[in-house]
Order: C-alpha cells, then structure tokens, then sequence
C-alpha cells in the first residue's frame, strides 16, 4: 500500500485500501509462519512482509528469554542495523515498559517520547510508532514494534488494531516453536541417556575377568573397536560372544548406527536369504510389500552374524560378494543396493577343519577371519569364577527387584566344577538358586539344590584347582573333603592323609557327605 501527501484521498477511502491491503497481507503472513520452523528467519520475513504489504516499516520482534526474563531482539527489519545481543529488561525503555504493561502503546511522534531508548537506530524520531504484546494466552512472551510510513498518521489505530491480530499469530508460532524445541531437548537429553545405559551395558565393565587370556581378549576388542575391520569371535557356547559383539560394536566409530544381529543357525536357508537381503514384493507368496534386510538396516552400523558356521555352501557365496562389493540384490529384485556395514561374525566350530573338509568356503574363512579373537572357556579361567558368580547374582537380583549376595561356601562349590555350558550354564544355575533363596543371601545348599553335581560329567577334569586352606575354620566338612580330593587328583589314599584320616574314615565320608567321586 502506497500513499503520498502529494495525492490527497479523502480517509474513507484511504481505510477502504487499507482494509484491502490489510486482509491480503494477513493471508500472506499466515503462509509465512507456516513454512518454516526456523524462528528467527520466519519472524525476519514475516517483518518484510508487514513492510511490502501495508506499509509498516522497521519492524522489529523482541521475545522474552526463558533464562533470563528480558527481552532479546530476535528479528530486524531495517537499514543500519547494529547488530545482535540486544536486549531490554522489565520496564526498560518503550519495548520493556510493553512488555511489564502488557498493552499496546501507539506514538503519535517518537521525538515525544522521553523513554524511547533507540538501541537499534533505525527509526525516524519524527514519526509515529506502534508497539503491541506478543502473548500466548494471557502471557506476554514478547513484544511486536514497527514504524507506519509517512503520511499515515491518521491511520494509527487501523495499524495499531491490525499490528495486534498478527501478533496473535505470532503468538502460536512461538508457542509451536517453544514445544518442539522442548521436545527436541527431551528427545536428545533421553537419547543421550540411553547411549550411556547403553554404552554401561555393553561396555567393558561388563565383561568380566582379569586372567592372562581374558586381559588378552580385552586388548583386542580395545584395539579393534576403532576401526571397520571385520571380526570372527570364536569360542564354546555359552563363552559370551555376543556380549563381545556388542562391547566392539558400542565403543567404535559407528556407535551411533545400528546394531543388528542374526543367529544364522535359527532360519532355514530360503528365510536367511529375504532376512539377511531382503525382499521385493511378490518375490514369494506372502511377500505383501517390499522388505529391507538386516544388511540394509545395519547400514552405517554394524551386522552381528551368530553361528555363521552353520550356512550353507551355496548361500556362503552369496554372502561372500557382500562382505567384498559392499552391495547386494533383495530377492526378487534385480536392483543393486549398495550397503556401508561392519560385520562381526562368531562361531563355535573349527572352521579350519570344515574348510579342510570342503564345508566352508575358503575365500570366506579368510573373509571373515581378518581379526580372530578367541574366547577362553570358563574351565581354563577358573580364577574368573568368583567374580562372574557374583556379578551374574547382582544381576539377577537387579531382575528381581532385591540385592543378592553369595556366601564364600556357595563360591567355592561353584569352583569344584567344570561348567561345560560355561557362564550361560552358570548364569541359570544362580538363577534357579536364586529362585529356592527366601532371602537375600544365596548359600551353598541353594547351589546346591540345583542338580549342579548332577549336570557335570564325572570324567570331566580341571584346567586349575582352586587353593583351597584346609585349615580355614569356616570350611564345612563336605567343602574341605572336596578340596582335599581336588588337590590330590582325586586320590583317596592321599586326601586321606592331608586330612589326617585313614583311607576307611575318607571312603565313610564320602559315602555319607554325598559326594560324587571323579575318575582322573
């Protein structure tokens, strides 16, 4: 809207264009608070807008700042601005005292005004000025200044009424605005906190040992975990591959992508192929949609393949281009998709021997096995057991709600065997105990009341016997009869003696203490 003192209009018909111009700027402001969620830019265009459309120069929007409570300029429209950080407290000046009142002021002529500061020192002092709060609700979160052009004095309550309605839509993009900030602040606070859980979960406080061959493997998952090398984690069952993937996995580069994981021995070969590639739709009956597979969803991340022994010759090849080319085909589709992906693999098998016995493709074997890291079996660790015991009855308790603990006499029960399940065996067998424990303090008969004798093979030897004090007075008669046979090989005659009793009074013991002799 244009107007000049040169042409006078009679004011009718200057409040008929302004009405005009008015409504089609409204309409032009609305598109403008809804296109973008980056404030500052918005409220910047949205002043530009007031400027082409009615007339309204300089314009400037002031918010409150949450910390603070002053007023912050946020967006200028206007030659010679000063520059950013500018701000107004409570009261201060003609912005501050709009804010503090919380109603609208209107200038006739700045020059007037002893209170107008000038901090931007863009505004003509010799023309009016129009400032109104910005609220949502009845809460003033800002304030909404802008300079009419000249001529238009007598227009300045159109302006003023007008100047309000858009500061009302202000309002709600602020309100927006604020909402999706507070929740994206939530949003990142709550990821954050989970990639610590996270990262406590999975890190190497979790894994558990300070023997030689464990401090190895802890130096090579610290090593490895900086960079995109594929692993191959070998080890029995039970030995906590797994919780070596992750460990790697959570404290290397690609932390922030995803993990996923595949047991390859519990899908069939036609399900391994659509799981590990994916699938179009139609590719086979049931495909309702097309489907990523889990290369694609690990990538940027890192693809955790469990019992990767257990695939078959024929879709060992077809793994092997992906491991090498970085890309595959979904099934029932002919386009290539390209994958960025870490692999981690683990098996419990001697692949030597199955390459050897032409079950395992070689070009895979050595695909795979870029940096072997070997998990040691709890057998060959038996000085990790009291640790892992009772971290895993911390554990346990933590699922139950309640603080376990193990006596001295359940740990060293625990350390008469073999656990050939290794610690997935002896996580349960502490599980049931904990199950047959009232309290909170596991002992020696709730071991064992779990069958643990019965589940070890009696021709099972030990890597290391625990140093047992057979002097120590706070060893039952069972634990130090035990210990006696462990030291001597399970040689009554001599346990006898380190006991100080005849062959006939060991043999009577054994009977009556229930304990199952090992043939060494």
């Amino acid at each position: 809207m244009m107007m000049s003192a040169a042409k006078p209009r009679e004011w009718d018909d200057l409040r008929q264009e302004l009405l005009r111009s008015e409504l089609e700027t409204l309409f032009q402001v609305s598109q403008v608070l809804s296109r973008s969620l980056d404030l500052k830019a918005t409220l910047r265009e949205l002043l530009r807008v007031l400027d082409e459309g009615v007339g309204l120069e300089k314009g400037m929007v002031s918010l409150i700042e949450p910390d603070t409570g002053g007023l912050l300029v946020t967006a200028v429209h206007g030659d010679a601005v000063r520059g950013d950080d500018i701000r107004y407290g409570r009261g201060e000046g003609v912005v501050g005292m709009i804010m503090e009142e919380g109603e609208k002021l209107v200038l006739h002529c700045i020059a007037d005004e002893p209170r107008f500061l000038d901090r931007l020192g863009i505004y003509d002092k010799d023309l009016p000025l129009i400032g109104v709060p910005i609220r949502i609700a009845r809460q003033v979160v800002g304030v909404l200044v802008a300079q009419p052009m000249a001529g238009a004095e007598s227009l300045l309550d159109e302006y003023a009424y007008f100047l309000e309605m858009v500061a009302n839509l202000v309002g709600q993009t602020v309100r927006l605005a604020r909402d999706i900030e507070r929740e994206r602040r939530a949003l990142t606070e709550e990821r954050d906190n989970l990639r610590r859980t996270v990262r406590g979960q999975y890190g190497f406080d979790n894994i558990v040992g300070h023997t030689q061959p464990m401090r190895r493997v802890f130096e090579q998952v610290r090593q490895v975990a900086k960079w995109n090398t594929t692993v191959l984690i070998r080890g029995e069952t039970g030995t906590g591959k797994e919780l070596i993937a992750n460990a790697i996995h959570y404290n290397s580069p690609r932390a922030r992508g995803e993990f996923v994981k595949l047991n390859c021995a519990a899908l069939p070969e036609n399900l391994l192929e659509s799981e590990l590639f994916g699938h179009e739709k139609g590719a086979f009956t049931g495909a309702v949609a097309s489907r990523k597979g889990r290369f694609e969803q690990a990538d940027g991340g890192t693809l955790f393949l469990d019992e990767i022994g257990e695939v078959s010759s024929a879709f060992q090849a077809k793994l092997l281009r992906v491991l090498q080319e970085g890309e595959l085909e979904r099934v029932g589709g002919s386009r290539t998709v390209k994958v960025d992906v870490r692999v981690i693999a683990a098996t419990h098998r001697d692949l030597e021997a199955e390459v050897a016995a032409g079950r395992f493709r070689e070009d895979l074997y050595y695909r795979l096995n870029v940096m072997p890291i070997n998990l040691p079996p709890l057998r060959d660790r038996p000085e990790d057991i009291p640790d892992i015991a009772r971290f895993l009855a911390q554990k346990i308790g933590q699922h139950q709600g309640r603080a376990l603990e193990l006596t001295d006499s359940a740990i060293r029960v625990l350390m008469h065997h073999d656990w050939p399940g290794n610690v997935r065996e002896m996580e349960n067998c502490l599980e049931r105990a904990a199950v047959m424990t009232e309290g909170d303090i596991i002992d020696r008969d709730a071991i064992l009341l779990t069958g643990i004798e019965d589940q070890v093979g009696a021709g099972t030897g030990r890597a290391a016997v625990p140093d047992v004090d057979l002097d120590n007075p706070d060893l039952d008669e069972r634990e130090r009869v035990i210990a006696a046979l462990e030291r001597t090989g399970w040689v009554q005659a001599k346990a006898a003696r380190l006991l100080n009793m005849t062959p006939r009074q060991i043999a009577y013991r054994i009977q009556t203490l229930n304990i199952k002799v090992k043939h060494i």
